[in-house]
């Protein structure tokens, strides 16, 4: 019997369209919220990310502008950019599209915007005040797992969650997020990698599964433990296909299954909104 899909798709345009009804009102207060991305340099697929991502703010309202920098601009150009974004009081998130061309440093332009624009959720201030149990801003892609569960009635409570992959952006925040003690969380965590050893002895205890380790189709059904839930974070172009993390036939083991595309991506992109749209409330 095939696995039940967690239809990303689905839940990110009901988030959108929540969204869409907060923005007006405070559009009519005189604050609509506002997204800055700057891109650096001439990167097709970043061009293409940030292009996604304004498209949906102004789907929902939310006003989008964007920085472009070029190829050979400066660890300067790039940090005076975001400070001139930091000082406008129309902007109340900025997002720095990565990768970053090389001799650039990432680190510090993410620490140079102010943490209460930073959407993406990467300021040191935010990541401490995550794992102090307070957060401002998540990283998006490990929020948008979370509402995904939530929204999609995945038990998680109790659960016994494995996680693999202990990235920044999914795997590290994600362990903090579901280990909380909060309402779509209180989970018991493991957070694996592809240097642990007996990788599939812990995959086949998950209750709930993530698989974010950026390796095509490393989770196979026999590290899958019949009717778990398993959410499919890779992203990658396998001869002219897109294909995740997880092996196409975990379908047939799983009980619930994030599609690629179409499961983590459109998620991301609503939390990003939302996060901005809670900046534009804060600030």
């Amino acid at each position: 019997m095939a696995a039940r899909v967690l239809d990303g798709k689905a839940v990110a345009a009901a988030i959108r369209g929540e969204l869409a009804e907060e923005v007006e009102r405070l559009a009519a207060a005189g604050r609509r919220p506002t997204l800055a991305a700057v891109l650096v340099g001439d990167d097709e697929a970043s061009h293409i990310y940030v292009g996604s991502k304004q498209r949906a703010a102004e789907r929902s309202g939310i006003g989008s502008r964007r920085v472009e920098l070029p190829a050979d601009a400066s660890q300067q150009d790039v940090l005076a950019a975001v400070a001139e974004l930091n000082a406008d009081d129309g902007v109340h998130g900025i997002l720095v599209q990565l990768p970053l061309p090389d001799g650039l440093d990432p680190v510090a332009v993410q620490d140079a915007i102010d943490p209460a624009k930073d959407v993406d959720g990467l300021h040191p201030e935010n990541a401490g005040r995550l794992l102090r149990g307070d957060p401002r801003f998540a990283p998006c892609t490990a929020i948008g797992i979370v509402e995904l569960l939530r929204r999609e009635k995945v038990p998680v409570e109790g659960s016994h969650v494995v996680i693999v992959g202990r990235g920044l952006l999914v795997g590290r925040p994600l362990a903090v997020l579901l280990s909380a003690k909060a309402p779509g969380a209180n989970a018991t965590v493991t957070l694996c990698h592809t240097g642990t050893s007996d990788l599939a002895g812990f995959t086949r205890q998950a209750d709930v599964l993530v698989a974010a380790a950026g390796r095509p189709a490393m989770i196979t059904p026999g590290m899958v433990k019949p009717g778990a839930a398993v959410v499919d974070v890779g992203n990658h172009r396998v001869d002219g296909r897109i294909v995740g993390d997880v092996a196409p036939e975990v379908a047939e083991v799983a009980g619930a299954l994030t599609p690629v595309p179409g499961g983590v991506g459109p998620m991301t992109v609503a939390l990003l909104l939302a996060n901005t749209v809670a900046a534009a409330r804060q600030g």
